[in-house]
């Protein structure tokens, strides 16, 4: 009867944030003014998730991501990795953390210099909206610049004070508790939140425990606008399931890998961020400064051995941005440089977690004593620096026709100080490498009217391999692998982008990429799990996304929000062949794994006063999960429903919601291991999952 009525009358959590999609856009990844995106040449999507689909439990970042087209999200369902985000396939093989992408938190990077972004720290509660470029971008943010996504912290009310209190449970013992306050007063602004997360997981042996907070106060002095954000994220649980085989897959998906449980595989993470960004406009133009610094605690014991990184990172970044005329005509230049840092102290032991005896690497005395660290591996010292000066120009050459070109220089210093003393068995593995790129960009666009763009683009990106893919050699041999290089690529993109009949909004791009040296994934036979890299010859992209989205008159006097996205992805080798040792293999001609053909997504929210209900769809094809195709993740279909309201009973500080993921109940792979070892390529989705949320809000 309760959950009846909870069903019945649940509402989103965030409505007070809604606003019309088809008010007023802008964006601000371009790195420059807020811009409209039918002014720039690239192909470029904007979602508010809680305003256009209501309901959510901000638990995962796929949640938020829904309806991206081009944009493809693998959630492990594994506390102990992150989701894997590609943007039109750049970063599909990523096995830790997001790889191959840019990722911001309001215009501050939390990808680090060697180009890998965690993001099992972000904070969910306060995001208001996403700006992302579905294309290449190094020509703006360098390094991993296969694309870029930026979360928009919500603005805070303008009222002195504003509280919530929420409470959630669902499926596996899922609980979640959330409190938050924000508000404006005089010429500050303020909005902070906590969280506190348990689960059981689904599958064996994945329980979680996480604490998070985020904070950000804003002013103004002397017509300098100053924002201080901070982060702080604590995690001492989070076990890794590991992926599977297809045959256990079809057996029980609920099942975890033999050999993660035996070797306690998980991570204990523990994190902090701080951020400042300064803005001081002048006349049409801006000058923004923002300095960032942070720590990172990682303990991972991993199936192979057990892993410590303390790691201390920040960087800073100048732009400014002037109007100027020339030849009568309006014209843009921005100017720019970015500078980061990352000092990882790595230490690596031997995993002795169910090892029957003692041997070189596990000593008696360990064994004896119960510690599952063994004989020392690694004690090193990882050190990576980068800078990239950039230019861009945009220029106005007929009213309704401009221009713009673009140029990065980016340099990327990797060292490594080996501290184990250097033994016939141990080499010394100290080195350094300095990795280079120069990334060009070329646009134009043509508004052909007052909601309508043509576009075109010719842009470039780079990626760096770490510092620990550089120093992992399946050889054994010490050193910086120096016949690992990094990847290039050269993407041409066309599109127009507008409103129909001034009510659908829509977004349509077709693109062809070009990558050299593709950084490749592999596993070794006996290696544990451990993940070398080398470079496929060449690679080739071709796709194209639809996006649509429109509020439309429903029954009931409501209003119907309706979103629609769609991508094809074609993305083939067209020159890699890899000497085994044995024999050449050729995978040119094959499709490269990771990514579906085809993926399809829709939403539909009714909404009236303070009733909501909305229905979400996934659809996804089959994709290869290794390099010679031998072995496909079936596709597959899935909905979401979710119902709420604001008021009961007439109680508007009460909010209610519910909600069912899966709720036909599919059976599939939300994810995969590319080129796993032993066949154990398949990450499971959960079936159905049911959950409950209760708000209750102050507000002075």
């Amino acid at each position: 009867m309760v959950v009846a009525l909870v069903l019945a009358w649940a509402r989103p959590l965030a409505s007070q944030r809604d606003t019309s999609r088809l008010a007023p856009i802008t964006v601000s990844v371009t790195r420059d003014h807020a811009r409209s995106p039918l002014d720039l040449p690239y192909a470029i999507s904007v979602v508010r998730p809680d305003s256009n689909r209501p309901g959510q439990r901000h638990l995962t970042i796929d949640e938020l991501l829904l309806l991206l087209p081009g944009i493809t999200v693998a959630n492990r369902y594994n506390p102990a990795q992150d989701p894997r985000i590609s943007i039109r396939g750049f970063g599909a093989r990523s096995a830790f953390g997001v790889r191959s992408i840019r990722v911001l938190r309001d215009g501050i990077p939390l990808t680090l210099p060697d180009g890998q972004t965690p993001v099992d720290y972000l904070d969910l509660e306060s995001v208001g909206s996403i700006e992302a470029i579905r294309g290449t971008a190094s020509a703006l943010y360098g390094n991993a610049g296969g694309g870029v996504i930026d979360l928009h912290t919500a603005a805070p009310p303008l009222v002195p004070f504003a509280g919530a209190l929420r409470a959630s449970s669902g499926s596996f013992n899922t609980q979640r508790w959330v409190a938050s306050l924000s508000g404006t007063s005089g010429a500050w602004s303020y909005q902070a939140d906590g969280g506190h997360t348990t689960t059981d997981g689904f599958r064996g042996y994945s329980r979680q425990r996480v604490t998070n907070a985020f904070g950000r106060a804003m002013t103004t002095v002397a017509g300098t606008a100053l924002s201080l954000e901070a982060t702080l994220f604590d995690e001492p649980l989070a076990e890794s399931p590991g992926a599977i085989t297809a045959q256990q897959l079809a057996q029980d998906p609920t099942q975890a890998d033999a050999l993660s449980v035996l070797k306690r595989a998980r991570k204990i993470v523990r994190q902090g961020q701080l951020g400042l960004t300064a803005t001081h406009a002048f006349g049409l133009g801006d000058v923004t400064s923002t300095l960032y610094g942070g720590w990172r605690n990682l303990k991972n014991p991993l199936t192979f051995a057990i892993v410590n990184v303390d790691r201390v990172s920040g960087g800073g970044s100048v732009r400014g941005t002037l109007p100027f005329t020339f030849l009568g005509l309006p014209h843009r230049a921005s100017i720019g440089v970015d500078a980061q840092y990352q000092h990882d102290d790595r230490h690596e032991w031997t995993n002795c977690n169910a090892v029957a005896g003692a041997n070189a690497a596990c000593v008696t005395d360990v064994l004896q004593a119960g510690t599952e660290r063994g004989a020392p591996r690694k004690n090193q010292l990882e050190l990576v620096e980068s800078v990239g000066p950039f230019v861009r120009i945009e220029a106005q050459v007929a009213k309704p026709l401009w221009l713009s070109a673009g140029l990065r220089a980016d340099y990327v210093r990797f060292e490594v100080d080996d501290h184990l003393v250097a033994l016939p068995s141990n080499p010394d593995d100290s080195g350094e490498r300095t990795l280079s790129a120069l990334s060009p960009m070329l646009g134009a666009t043509w508004r052909v009217g007052p909601l309508t763009a043509l576009y075109g683009t010719i842009s470039s990106a780079f990626e760096t391999p770490t510092a620990t893919e550089l120093g992992n050699k399946p050889d054994g041999s010490a050193g910086l692998n120096p016949e690992l290089r990094p990847q290039y690529s050269i993407t041409y993109e066309s599109g127009v982008k507008g409103f129909l009949l001034s009510a659908i909004q829509y977004d349509i791009a077709a693109f062809m990429t070009r990558v050299r040296d593709e950084l490749v994934p592999y596993e070794v036979p006996d290696g544990s799990g451990r993940r070398y890299f080398h470079n496929a010859g060449r690679t080739e992209r071709k796709g194209g996304e639809l996006g649509l989205g429109a509020d439309v008159p429903a029954f009931a006097d409501g209003v119907l929000r309706l979103g629609a996205s769609y991508s094809y992805s074609d993305f083939r080798f067209t020159d890699f062949t890899v000497d085994t040792g044995k024999r050449h293999v050729v995978f040119t001609g094959k499709r490269i794994p990771g990514i579906p053909i085809q993926q399809g997504q829709v939403s539909a929210t009714w909404s009236r006063r303070d009733l909501f209900a909305t229905i979400e769809g996934v659809a996804a094809g089959s994709l290869a999960v290794d390099d010679g195709n031998t072995a496909r993740s079936s596709g597959y279909q899935i909905a979401n429903v979710r119902i709420g309201s604001t008021g009961i009973a007439g109680a508007s500080w009460l909010a209610l919601t519910a909600g069912i993921q899966n709720a036909l109940g599919r059976r599939y792979a939300a994810s995969v291991s590319v080129n796993a070892a032993a066949g154990k390529y398949y990450e499971p989705a959960p079936g159905r999952v049911l959950f409950l949320g209760a708000t209750v809000r102050v507000r002075d």
